[in-house]
């Protein structure tokens, strides 16, 4: 599977983000699935990447130090706790990393926010699914609004679509959330909420950002939402606005609803979509950057 007008990227975790990373790499025309690693030999990530043709290992990040050179930039799409462990190691190797964990680990990356100067670290953080979520819209209320005293988020996502790091991980998700919420929009008062809703049929990823501002300024507000919104499908197209900014009891509230691509979980999985989109969107500019410096060129394969 080794291109070599591609960058070689390994996935690290075998999991259901790890699984649904490795669909959307393999759709990639910058990015090159070269290895394949988790911890279970019997796992369906494993079974998928080997019906694909990727090379695989269950030897975990030993793997990954034990061959450095078939790849360029890893995924580490293990749990908060291994990025721990796997992020000085990474550093030492001399890759780039980009973390889809909320280990709170280097620089906090939302494309449609802050791509370009993220290009600039080889440590990169996605901070979470509903950061991704909010992070833009936490981030227009900062641009537009003046004074803002509080603002909060709740992320509503599918019990099926969160596995098992996931659910191990809610701690550091809130932590990271919060932190990474107060940093784009410049609020000090900041609280994040995940709800794992196990309704059947199973709900969409559906994330609401309230904030109490001074003197709201909504049609500012909507201007700035409208194309921020715009920039998020041009990676996640099932990225919706389905309430505008209004008031409501004295506060500012915006809702949006996240649909996935359907390529590993269903289209409900909208949670592994954005972060997974966000990870691809990252990585391609990685590979067009190396690219353009001669390293790489462009593929034509669709």
């Amino acid at each position: 599977m080794n291109d070599n007008n591609k960058l070689n990227v390994a996935i690290l975790g075998s999991g259901n983000i790890g699984t649904d990373l490795l669909v959307k790499v393999g759709r990639s025309n910058y990015l090159d699935c070269t290895y394949f690693v988790g911890r279970n030999h019997d796992s369906h990530g494993i079974q998928i990447a080997q019906s694909l043709g990727v090379r695989t290992s269950i030897d975990s990040i030993d793997a990954l130090i034990k061959d450095s050179d078939s790849f360029d930039l890893v995924f580490d799409a293990t749990s908060a706790n291994g990025h721990n462990i796997h992020a000085p190691i990474f550093k030492q190797m001399g890759k780039i990393s980009i973390d889809l964990t909320p280990s709170n680990i280097g620089e906090m990356c939302v494309p449609a926010v802050n791509l370009e100067p993220c290009l600039n670290f080889t440590e990169i953080s996605l901070v979470t699914c509903g950061g991704q979520a909010a992070i833009p819209l936490a981030y227009a209320i900062g641009q537009t609004q003046t004074n803002i005293q509080y603002i909060e988020v709740v992320s509503s996502i599918s019990s099926m679509s969160a596995g098992l790091a996931t659910r191990n991980n809610l701690d550091e998700y809130i932590e990271t959330t919060e932190k990474a919420i107060g940093k784009f929009s410049g609020c000090n008062d900041v609280k994040a909420i995940i709800n794992l809703n196990p309704a059947n049929p199973c709900i969409d990823m559906q994330t609401t950002i309230m904030a109490i501002v001074d003197q709201p300024d909504l049609m500012k507000l909507q201007e700035f939402i409208d194309q921020i919104v715009l920039d998020i499908q041009m990676y996640v197209p099932g990225y919706q606005l389905i309430i505008s900014p209004t008031i409501e009891n004295g506060r500012m509230i915006v809702m949006i609803k996240v649909k996935g691509y359907g390529d590993y979980l269903p289209p409900y999985a909208g949670n592994l979509d954005i972060i997974n989109c966000a990870a691809i969107s990252v990585a391609e500019e990685f590979a067009k950057k190396r690219s353009n410096k001669g390293g790489y060129h462009e593929s034509s394969v669709n």
